[in-house]
C-alpha cells in the first residue's frame, strides 16, 4: 500500500521575466539568478550590488552608531590599566558560549585581568543572577561585562550598582519598558532599524566592543582574524538573520574557518568530519556540524568545556575538548529522537486535536530540557502548526521550549498567558516557558485561544516557500556557482528553493534507515536526489511535483549536482495520460498479454497467473513479479525471456487495432 504524502502549503513567488532580464542585463547574472535577488527584495541594481558583493558597502563607524560604544571602551580601558578584575557573565547557548570566549581573548590579548561567569541552565536559567552579582562583590571585581544577556535583569545589575561595581551590558534580545541601571547599554535594539549593525547577536556586539577597544589601545594586530572566526561561528549557530554586517562579516569569516587560527575551532572541524576538500566552509557546515557541538555542551553539560575549548593554545587539551562535544553531541542526538518519537506516540495514543486546538502543546515527565527546543521545531515542520512542548522541572513546576510558524507570534502568545506563568520571553519564532504545574490547563487553553485569532485552519500545514519553477536541464555547473556565490543562507536569507512538475520517478530507495535516495527525471534529463527523514514516504508515487534545492554531492573524489528534496505533492497539472499500445499473443502454448508504454519506453508482458515482465529499452534486465515492490531483476538476453521478449514485440508490430493473437 502506497504512504500517504506530506500534507504541505507551496507558496510560489510570482515569476517576473522581464524584472529578471533586466536586472540580469545589469549584474551579469542569469535570469533565473536575477528573479532570486527580485523575490527577495533586491530588484534595484545599488541593492542587487550590495547583496551580491556586501563588502564593497561603505559602513558607518560604530562608534558613531552604538552611543554607549565610547563610555564602554574608556571603562574597560581603565579597569585594564589599573589591574581592576573584570568579570565577562556569558550565556550557555552557542551565542553566549562564543561571545564570552571572544571577550575573553580580546581581553587577555589586551591585559586585563579577566574571568568569566555563566548560570547554570537546570538551576538557575537564563542570564546574569543576584548570587552571581554577589559572589562577584566578594571576589572584589570592579566590572561586569555581560554578553548576550542582562537587557531585562533590572534587579541583578541595580544589585551590582549598589555594591559599586560598573556594569557595561552587551546583548541583543529585545528591550524591557526599564532598562537596567547600567553604566553602559550595547544593545542593537537601540539604534535605528535602518542601520547595518541592527541584525546583530550577542556575538555581533560583542566582536564590535573588542575591536574597538583593541583599536582605541593600538593592539589590534594579530587578534582580528580570530576575533572574526568565532563572529562567525557564532553568528550561524545562533541563527541571526543574514543582512547588514552579519552578510558582510560572514562572508569574510567563512572563508578563514578552514585555516582557522583558533586551536578549538581546528580541533572541532576534525571531530566533526568537516570535508578537507571545500576551500570555504560553508554555513552548512557550521550550523549542522560545527554549531551543534558547541549548543550541545551547553544543552546537556558545563559551557565551561566550549569556552575552554575557543580559548586554549593547547592541541592535546583542544582534542580533548573537541571529542567531549562530539560525544555529548552524539548524546543529544539520540535524546532528540528518542523524544520526537515519545512525542509522536502521545500525539497519536492520547488522540490530541491539534487541528482544532490550532496550537499543539505536549506534557510529560523525563524529558531533557535542553533539547525539547529542537524537538519543538521538528514537530514544527512535521505537522505546520505552533508547539509548546514541556516537561516537569520537579513536581510543582513545568519548564517549556515554543516554536511557532510565520501566522504566529511566540511571544505575544506567551504574554497572552502571562497570569498563569512564572519566567517567560522570546520573539516572534521561539520562547521558553515555566509555570506551577496547577496552571497548565489553563495555559493550555489561553494559547488556543490566541491561536484561533491569528490561525485559520488553512494555515496548519508546513510551508513550502518557493523561488522559482525551473527544468533540470538548468541544474548546471555555472547556474550553481552563481547560487553559491550568494552565500550565506539563513535567516533573512534564506536559501533558494525551486519546483518542477510532472517528474517521473524513476528508481527510489530508503537509506540510512530513513531517508530516500532517487532518480528523477522531468521532460529535460534525470537526475539524483535525497529527501532527509522521508523514510515514512516510502513508496513515492512514479509522478509528482517536486520541491527542493540544489547542492552539491562530493563523493569519491568527484562532485556532481543533485537536488535535496523539501516537497513533494501529486501534480496540479499532470499530462495526458498515455495510452499504451497493447497485442494479445501465444508463446509455447501460453496466453499472455503485453503493452508498449512508450512515455517510459517500457515493455510489459503478463502471464495466465498476474506475473509481469517489464523491461526498459535497451537494458539488459527487467524486473519479473507480481508487483514492482516484491520484482525480481532477470537478464532478459537469456533463455527464457529472450525469446518471449522477442515474440512480444513482433505482436506489437503486427498489431493494426491495439490487440493481436498468434
Amino acid at each position: 500500500m502506497d504512504s500517504q504524502l506530506p500534507n504541505q502549503r507551496w507558496q510560489i513567488a510570482p515569476a517576473q521575466p522581464e524584472k529578471a532580464l533586466e536586472l540580469s542585463q545589469i549584474t551579469g547574472l542569469l535570469p533565473l539568478v536575477a528573479q532570486i535577488l527580485i523575490n527577495r527584495g533586491w530588484e534595484e541594481p545599488e541593492s542587487a550590488h550590495s547583496y551580491i558583493a556586501p563588502e564593497t558597502t561603505e559602513l558607518p563607524p560604530p562608534l558613531q552608531e552604538f552611543p554607549d560604544l565610547a563610555k564602554s571602551v574608556q571603562i574597560l580601558q581603565s579597569a585594564i590599566a589599573e589591574s581592576e578584575k573584570i568579570v565577562i557573565c556569558g550565556d550557555y547557548d552557542a551565542d553566549g558560549m562564543t561571545s564570552t570566549a571572544l571577550l575573553l581573548r580580546a581581553l587577555r590579548h589586551l591585559g586585563a585581568e579577566v574571568d568569566y561567569a555563566i548560570p547554570s541552565r537546570m538551576k538557575e536559567g537564563y542570564g546574569i543572577n543576584t548570587r552571581i552579582v554577589e559572589d562577584c562583590a566578594k571576589s572584589g571585581v570592579g566590572v561586569i561585562l555581560t554578553v548576550d544577556n542582562g537587557i531585562s535583569a533590572y534587579e541583578p545589575v541595580f544589585r551590582a550598582v549598589e555594591l559599586g561595581i560598573s556594569v557595561i551590558i552587551t546583548d541583543h534580545h529585545d528591550l524591557p519598558e526599564k532598562l537596567p541601571p547600567a553604566d553602559a547599554i550595547l544593545n542593537p535594539k537601540l539604534i535605528p532599524e535602518s542601520s547595518p549593525y541592527y541584525s546583530i547577536a550577542g556575538v555581533g556586539v560583542a566582536y564590535i566592543l573588542a575591536i574597538t577597544l583593541a583599536e582605541e589601545m593600538g593592539l589590534l594586530a594579530g587578534l582580528n582574524t580570530q576575533l572574526l572566526e568565532l563572529f562567525t561561528l557564532g553568528t550561524i549557530a545562533d541563527l541571526a538573520p543574514l543582512k547588514g554586517v552579519n552578510r558582510r562579516w560572514l562572508k569574510q569569516g567563512l572563508k578563514l574557518l578552514p585555516q582557522s587560527e583558533i586551536t578549538g575551532v581546528q580541533a572541532l572541524i576534525k571531530v566533526a568530519g568537516v570535508s578537507e576538500e571545500q576551500k570555504t566552509l560553508k554555513p552548512d557546515d557550521i550550523g549542522f556540524k560545527l554549531g551543534p557541538r558547541i549548543n550541545a555542551i551547553g544543552r546537556m553539560d558545563n559551557p565551561q568545556i566550549v569556552i575552554e575549548l575557543l580559548t586554549t593554545t593547547d592541541e592535546k587539551i583542544a582534542l580533548e575538548l573537541a571529542t567531549k562535544c562530539e560525544d555529548v553531541n552524539r548524546k543529544r542526538r539520540e535524546l532528540c529522537e528518542q523524544i520526537e518519537y515519545e512525542a509522536n506516540e502521545l500525539i497519536q495514543t492520547e488522540q490530541i486535536n491539534w487541528q482544532e486546538q490550532r496550537v499543539l502543546v505536549l506534557l510529560k515527565a523525563d524529558w531533557h530540557h535542553g533539547v525539547i527546543g529542537i524537538v519543538a521545531s521538528r514537530l514544527v515542520e512535521r505537522y505546520g502548526v505552533p508547539v509548546f512542548i514541556c516537561t516537569y522541572e520537579d513536581e510543582d513546576n513545568v519548564r517549556g521550549s515554543a516554536r511557532g510558524i510565520r501566522e504566529f507570534h511566540v511571544s505575544q502568545a506567551l504574554n497572552s498567558a502571562e497570569d498563569v506563568l512564572g519566567k517567560f520571553g522570546g520573539h516572534k519564532a521561539a520562547g521558553g516557558f515555566s509555570l506551577p504545574a496547577a496552571n497548565f490547563l489553563a495555559f493550555e487553553q489561553r494559547l488556543s485561544e490566541f491561536a484561533h485569532q491569528c490561525l485559520e485552519p488553512e494555515h496548519l500545514k508546513p510551508l513550502i516557500t518557493i523561488d522559482a519553477e525551473i527544468e533540470f536541464q538548468q541544474i548546471n555547473p555555472s547556474f550553481y556557482e552563481q547560487i553559491d556565490n550568494l552565500h550565506p543562507w539563513g535567516i533573512g536569507n534564506e536559501e533558494p528553493t525551486f519546483w518542477s512538475p510532472n517528474v517521473r520517478v524513476i528508481e527510489q530507495r530508503v537509506v540510512g534507515g530513513n531517508h530516500l535516495k532517487l532518480t528523477l527525471q522531468d521532460n529535460s534529463q534525470k537526475i539524483n536526489g535525497i529527501a532527509w527523514r522521508w523514510g515514512e514516504y516510502f513508496p513515492l508515487p512514479s509522478l509528482v511535483d517536486l520541491a527542493y534545492k540544489v547542492k552539491e554531492n562530493h563523493f569519491n573524489g568527484e562532485t556532481n549536482l543533485e537536488v535535496e528534496i523539501i516537497g513533494v505533492r501529486l501534480p496540479i497539472n499532470p499530462p495526458p495520460v498515455p495510452i499504451p499500445k497493447k497485442a494479445i499473443f501465444t508463446h509455447n502454448g501460453r496466453s499472455y498479454g503485453c503493452s508498449l508504454w512508450e512515455d517510459v519506453n517500457e515493455l510489459r508482458i503478463k502471464n495466465d497467473q498476474g506475473k509481469v515482465l517489464v523491461v526498459a529499452k535497451g537494458q539488459r534486465t527487467g524486473l519479473l513479479g507480481m508487483s514492482r515492490k516484491e520484482a525480481k531483476e532477470v537478464n532478459v538476453t537469456q533463455p527464457p525471456f529472450y525469446e518471449l521478449v522477442k515474440t512480444a514485440v513482433k505482436a506489437l508490430e503486427n498489431s493494426s487495432d491495439g490487440e493481436h493473437s498468434q
